[in-house]
């Protein structure tokens, strides 16, 4: 694991730190803390995940075992443990030679596009009942593209330095009256479709 500052976040590289992250609580709980900057208990993460505050506590510590987060300051007097993001976000980037890396990484990964197709049939569901403004801009599209690796690699900057300014955790608390969190997700890969 290793900075990733230019991108906003960790560099991901080693398997066993992808195995600790693959579970759907780790990575609800490191995920809401990158987004927000929050500092939260064993307690109040238990809520945002649905476990009980012992078990949240288990996988915070294993999260801090692997930096991913980390105990913040007291917030009063010293008793409760409260815990706070080390990043702002993560990029999943395995050395393929390493032995198990693979298998790491789509496990991982499996996980998180679970996390974004729910998240994706949930406004599907939700759609038909949300304010006209809203209806009209939430959009999924799809797009073949023929590039070279470079171009890719400059389209993909762009897309990261357009939505820069509008991530939640720096803009929510001047954010505009009316501004909600929307979910952005981007994927570009090589397709081994002719058409």
């Amino acid at each position: 694991m290793s900075d990733d500052a230019g991108r906003g976040g960790v560099r991901i590289t080693d398997p066993q730190v992808m195995r600790a992250l693959a579970h759907p609580a780790r990575i609800a709980i490191v995920e809401y803390l990158n987004n927000t900057g929050a500092v939260v208990t064993a307690t109040e993460t238990a809520e945002l995940v649905g476990l009980s505050p012992s078990a949240t506590s288990y996988h915070l510590r294993e999260l801090a075992k692997y930096g991913l987060v980390e105990q913040a300051a007291s917030r009063g007097d010293g008793r409760e443990r409260v815990w706070q993001s080390t990043s702002t976000g993560l990029r999943i980037d395995a050395d393929r030679d390493q032995p198990g890396a693979a298998a790491a990484t789509e496990a991982l990964v499996d996980i998180f596009l679970e996390r974004d197709v729910d998240r994706a049939r949930r406004w599907i569901r939700r759609q038909p009942a949300e304010p006209e403004q809203w209806r009209d801009v939430g959009t999924m599209t799809s797009h073949k593209l023929l590039m070279t690796a470079e171009e890719l690699r400059v389209l993909s900057d762009k897309i990261t330095e357009l939505t820069a300014p509008y991530r939640f955790r720096e803009r929510q608390d001047g954010a505009p009256e009316g501004a909600r969190p929307v979910h952005v997700g981007f994927m570009a890969f090589p397709d081994d479709e002719k058409g």
